[in-house]
Formats: C-alpha cells, sequence, structure tokens
C-alpha cells in the first residue's frame, strides 16, 4: 500500500483476500509508476496493474512449450536422438531472443532427421506435463464462453494432445516431415513464428468480434512478445526477460491459476477436473 501511494497512486477501494491468495486494490494513478512501485518491493508477490474496464476477458490465446506444458518438446524430442544438450543450447537462446526464430527452429529439426516417429509418443507418454492450473484456466474460461487458441512454434503432433487435453477449442503448430516412419528433418508448411501467433491473435478476435482489450495472451518466450504486445492484457509467465518486460504482467511465483484471480474470478467459480 505504501509502495502505491510512493507512486503518486490515489487508493480508491480495495477487497479483502481472496481465497487466501489475491487481494484487489483499486487506484487513481499512472499504471506504469505503480506497477514498477509495487514489483520494487513486493517480495515473491505477483502484481498485476491493469485497468477495471473489461477486466474479464473473452479469448485467451497462449504459447505451449513452457507454458501451457512444463517443458521445451523439440529438447526432450532430441534427448531419444541422444543430442538433447545440442539442441537445448539452441532453444534457449531463440527463447531469449538471440537468435532468428525460424533458422534456429529449422536448424534443430534438421539435427532430427532419422528420428523413429516411435519417439513421439514416448516424449508425449514419458515427458509432457500439464502446467499446473493450466486446465482450470482454460476450462474456467472457455465455460464462461471465451474462445480459447493454442499457438506453438513447437509441433502438432505434440499441439494436438496437449489442446485436447487442457480443452483448447483450436490449436496452431509446426507439422515434422514424415518418411517411412522416420523423421525428415525438414518442416511441411508455413511456419508458427511471432508473426504468425500475433496474426492468430489478431483472426480471432476478428472471428469472434471481439475488441483486442477483451483478449488476454500469454507466453514465456521472445516469439511470443507481438501477440503479448498486441492484446489487451499479456501475461509473461515464468518467462524470458525480453517476454516479461515486453507483457503487462509478468507472473514469477504462481501458477496459471493466477490469470483467473487477475481477472476477477475467485475459486468457487473455477471449472475443474
Amino acid at each position: 500500500m505504501a509502495s502505491l501511494s510512493a507512486s503518486g497512486a490515489r487508493i480508491i477501494r480495495q477487497s479483502g483476500i481472496i481465497d487466501d491468495r489475491a487481494l484487489d486494490i483499486f487506484f487513481a494513478g499512472d499504471p506504469l509508476a505503480a506497477r514498477q512501485h509495487l514489483e520494487a518491493s513486493a517480495g515473491q508477490v505477483d502484481i498485476a496493474v491493469q485497468p477495471e474496464a473489461n477486466r474479464l476477458k473473452k479469448l485467451l490465446i497462449s504459447d505451449m512449450d513452457s507454458t501451457m506444458i512444463t517443458i521445451e518438446c523439440i529438447d526432450e524430442l532430441a534427448d531419444y536422438a541422444g543430442i538433447k544438450p545440442q539442441i537445448a543450447a539452441i532453444t534457449e537462446r531463440a527463447m531469449l531472443g538471440e537468435l532468428d526464430f525460424e533458422e534456429a527452429l529449422r536448424g534443430r529439426v534438421a539435427l532430427l532427421r532419422g528420428l523413429d516417429t516411435s519417439a513421439i509418443q514416448q516424449c508425449l507418454d514419458e515427458r509432457v506435463k500439464i502446467m499446473p492450473g493450466a486446465e482450470t484456466l482454460v476450462r474456467t474460461m472457455a465455460h464462461s464462453g471465451a474462445s480459447t487458441i493454442l499457438v506453438s512454434g513447437g509441433f502438432t503432433k505434440f499441439a494436438k494432445p496437449v489442446a485436447q487435453a487442457i480443452g483448447f477449442e483450436s490449436f496452431h503448430a509446426n507439422i515434422l516431415g514424415e518418411d517411412g516412419g522416420s523423421l525428415t528433418g525438414a518442416l511441411d508448411g508455413p511456419i508458427v513464428d511471432s508473426i504468425r501467433k500475433d496474426e492468430l491473435l489478431q483472426s480471432g478476435a476478428r472471428t469472434a468480434n471481439l475488441s483486442l482489450d477483451l483478449c488476454m495472451a500469454v507466453g514465456d518466450g521472445a516469439n511470443d512478445i507481438p501477440m503479448l504486445k498486441r492484446a489487451g492484457l499479456g501475461i509473461a509467465y515464468h518467462a524470458k526477460p525480453k517476454a516479461a518486460q515486453a507483457a503487462d504482467v509478468a507472473i514469477k511465483y504462481n501458477d496459471l491459476t493466477a490469470l483467473l484471480y487477475i481477472q476477477g474470478v475467485p475459486a468457487d467459480q473455477w471449472i475443474t477436473g
């Protein structure tokens, strides 16, 4: 409270503690200054500064790897080829924004040439874990009538079952080339990169007849930045520094149910299971 006042904000009212986890403070003042002061003094608490209007979002578009699931699929797939350290190092640099995304993706996929396609299902069964809070977030928003879109710079072989498991109504990802039961080391069709993710946000909003103010985008890497900046509320989830800086909100400590509290949805309104 003191740090908020120090930003020059005038506190109007506040809620009680919600579910022993969240607190709403309504204020008038400069949002950027308020966020900077609050984050500087909050400790291990996530801060979301946003307009009160249009708080409840009607479209959710989210990255998959390290956002809706706990892993980077290409890194884990590479482990079955015995080259995880080599590929994971490239993935990290690409997510930090140090490498061109498409070039880095095609280069990593080329290294998987000859890998038996059975490794994809094995990776799904053994490695892919849903991020805590993901199903509750997506199913709760869908239940309220929101559109839900999964967008991934990864692969359809992972995005389809993940989208189905979590409850997304649609998904978009890259297609791994296959021939004779092995990966070809190439990709089929256009690339889902940062530009495509941004386009999918805009087309999703048009299809649902929504203003961008009513859209929430979630991601963790540099290739998510355009959609994070475009959406009415861009949320960096346990993200790389560039993505966290570009987003309206950076979630560092909580799971994905924090995105429901941000929208003013308490736990007794969540759809679970």
